[in-house]
């Protein structure tokens, strides 16, 4: 059974986690965009698009909603929160 387990991370803010995860939840919050359309997205999910090079909603808009579900990180309960934003800017995915 997993137990809660007492963690530092590198920048050395203090948590408790019961998995393994090296994320630290203080520094996603931290790090979590205000205004931009990733601050309505999960912190796995603004990793997965920022780490295939993905910045702006614009660049979602390049891709297919296949592409984006393969991103690891990215689900399917992601797709309606993309789809919405890219429809605030009169974009979609690419077909």
């Amino acid at each position: 059974m997993n137990r809660l387990q007492h963690k530092i991370c590198k920048n050395g803010h203090a948590y408790f986690k019961i998995s393994d995860c090296p994320v630290c939840p203080i520094f996603e919050n931290e790090r979590k965009p205000k205004d931009s359309f990733m601050a309505n997205l999960s912190a796995p999910v603004r990793r997965a698009l920022q780490n295939s090079g993905i910045e702006t909603i614009a660049q979602v808009s390049l891709y297919t909603e296949s592409d984006i579900l393969k991103m690891h990180g990215i689900g399917s309960g992601s797709i309606p929160k993309l789809r919405e934003a890219l429809a605030s800017v009169q974009l979609t995915f690419k077909n």
